[in-house]
C-alpha cells in the first residue's frame, strides 16, 4: 500500500526521511476544515461542562477535590480544544509568545498547584485561591486572541481607578 501512494504521490524514501517525524504527523493527520470546527467545538463544550459541574458540585456542599479536578481538566480540555483548529505545534507556538507568555505560564502554574491543593497539601482555601486565579489567567489568555481587548480592558480598570 505504501507503494502504490509512493507512486502516485510521485514522493520516495529519502524525500520522507528527510522531511521529518513532525512533518510526516502533520501530513498524516490532516483533518477538513468542518471536522477540525466539530472538534473544537466539542472539546471546548466537555470542557465547559466539566468546569461547571466541578462548580455546581462545589456550591452544592461537594468535595472540594471533585471540584478542583473537574474544574482543572474541564480549563485543559478547553485548551486542549484549540489542538483541532491550530494544530499543537502552532498551539504551543502562540501559547508561548511574547504577548501570552505570563498569562500561559500562571496559568499551568495555578492548574498545577490546584491540583497539589487539592491532593497533597488539603488546603480548600489555598485550592479556591489557585481556582481563581486559574479563571483569571484563563481570561487574560483568552482575551490576547481579540486585537486590542487587552488594552480596552485596561483602560477601563484605569479609569474605574483614578
Amino acid at each position: 500500500m505504501d507503494k502504490l501512494k509512493k507512486a502516485l504521490t510521485g514522493r520516495d524514501e529519502a524525500e520522507d526521511e528527510e522531511k521529518g517525524f513532525v512533518a510526516q504527523a502533520i501530513d498524516v493527520s490532516t483533518l477538513s476544515w468542518s471536522t477540525r470546527v466539530k472538534g473544537f467545538c466539542i472539546c471546548f463544550l466537555i470542557g465547559i461542562l466539566l468546569s461547571v459541574i466541578g462548580t455546581v458540585t462545589f456550591a452544592l456542599g461537594g468535595s472540594i477535590k471533585i471540584f478542583g479536578v473537574l474544574y482543572s481538566f474541564g480549563n485543559i480540555t478547553s485548551i486542549a480544544s484549540t489542538l483541532f483548529l491550530m494544530g499543537p505545534v502552532a498551539q504551543i507556538q502562540k501559547m508561548f509568545a511574547k504577548t501570552r507568555v505570563i498569562a500561559t505560564v500562571v496559568m499551568i502554574l495555578s492548574l498545577v498547584l490546584t491540583l497539589c491543593s487539592v491532593f497533597w497539601w488539603d488546603k480548600k482555601i489555598l485550592a479556591l485561591f489557585f481556582v481563581v486565579l486559574q479563571y483569571l489567567a484563563m481570561t487574560w489568555y483568552s482575551i490576547s486572541y481579540i486585537p486590542y481587548a487587552r488594552d480596552a480592558i485596561l483602560k477601563c480598570f484605569n479609569s474605574v481607578i483614578s
